[in-house]
């Protein structure tokens, strides 16, 4: 056996010497090749250090975007005392740390004695109690429960009930998905001006029309004033016109993520189902809702968080009575105000203390924590992944 292996490389050897000009070549180039793939090899970066060269940029978007706005928003909230700021912005954490460390804010140039002090910000719970006591936040907070209570479950019935039927149809699915999706892709302002001229309070009104098509009398949608047919429009009127603004504009993206759930449902259980004789109504209820629990409790959860944020929607329905940005129905234009339009209200009136505001917005966050904390825990048992 040894023989044999050393006639082996002696033959090697021999045709080693033997090669031909081109066949050292090629042989001086897989070698170098070789050597260059080794030291490709030497500077390949670790599995973590490409993850986080990947995540960077949208780390970088998160901490400037996200983070400090809260960062900065907590600390707002028990600033009570804003005169040490110093321009547009100023109530900022950099421009914090910048009045600490210049106590001085006007030094006589000849003696450099300090004329004016700067004003040190102090702390407290004081925005929390104006927050908390003031009658139109507590009332913008009911009126917020009221819209999410009555128009969240409308909206996941409605676009589940829509997607199931998209699901089950061939003939014109794409017309029919173009139709529902198109809210989500539309301005919100051009959607209220549609709503506008669809629950116009005259008879010109789409709705209205329709109304007295069924011997109905013209009703006043919006309107704070009375007009020929009716009184000012009531409370309920106007939550009507807002509950299905928000129903409608609502649907699109909620269609979307039920009809990407179902179309991931093996059909295998719908075929076991019908060849044991189940209805419809059976196989929908038994097979699709437990197989759909993900994407309804996502959708859930999303949608009672977008509900309490909701602003610009009860905005643009009343955007063509020209009110003003706060206006949201009533004498005093409080009839209908969310939680995010009373705190952008109280940015804009209250500019000298945006602590109020920032001690709104971190209870509308802790709402938010609460109700979504609360889901989890009702639906961990009901979640079918």
């Amino acid at each position: 056996m040894a023989e044999k292996i050393k006639e082996r490389n002696e033959e090697m050897a021999v045709e080693e010497v033997k090669l031909t000009p081109e066949g050292a070549a090629v042989l001086e180039l897989k070698h170098s090749t070789s050597h260059l793939i080794a030291k490709r090899r030497l500077v390949t970066l670790p599995q973590w250090a490409t993850a986080w060269i990947v995540l960077i940029p949208a780390m970088i978007f998160l901490v400037f975007f996200m983070f400090y706005p809260i960062i900065n928003t907590f600390f707002m909230a028990f600033v009570q005392d804003f005169r040490w700021v110093d321009g547009a912005g100023s109530f900022a954490l950099g421009n914090f740390f910048s009045a600490l460390g210049n106590t001085c804010a006007q030094m006589d140039k000849k003696t450099g004695e300090c004329l004016i002090t700067n004003s040190i910000p102090s702390f407290g719970f004081d925005n929390f109690v104006t927050v908390l006591s003031n009658q139109v936040f507590l009332k913008s907070i009911l009126n917020t429960l009221e819209l999410v209570i009555i128009e969240v479950p409308l909206t996941i019935i409605i676009s589940l009930l829509i997607a199931t039927f998209l699901n089950s149809i061939k003939a014109l699915r794409g017309l029919y998905q173009t139709i529902f999706f198109l809210p989500y892709v539309t301005n919100t302002i051009a959607l209220g001006l549609v709503f506008q001229m669809l629950f116009s309070s005259g008879q010109g009104g789409i709705i209205n029309m329709v109304l007295s098509n069924f011997g109905r009398s013209p009703v006043n949608w919006i309107s704070p004033y009375p007009t020929q047919f009716d009184g000012p429009a009531s409370r309920f009127h106007q939550g009507v016109v807002i509950v299905v603004y928000s129903i409608w504009t609502g649907l699109a993206f909620k269609i979307l993520v039920f009809m990407s759930g179902l179309a991931t449902i093996d059909k295998q259980y719908y075929d076991a189902a019908k060849v044991d004789g189940s209805s419809s109504f059976t196989i929908w209820r038994r097979i699709t809702l437990p197989l759909l629990s993900p994407q309804i409790l996502y959708i859930t959860i999303t949608s009672f968080i977008g509900a309490f944020k909701m602003y610009t929607g009860v905005m643009s329905v009343y955007s063509s009575l020209n009110k003003g940005a706060y206006y949201f129905g009533g004498d005093h234009g409080e009839e209908w105000m969310p939680i995010v339009g009373w705190i952008y209200k109280q940015l804009d009136e209250n500019y000298l203390y945006p602590g109020i505001a920032a001690a709104g917005s971190l209870v509308l966050l802790a709402i938010i924590l609460v109700i979504t904390a609360l889901q989890f825990a009702v639906s961990k048992k009901r979640v079918h992944y």
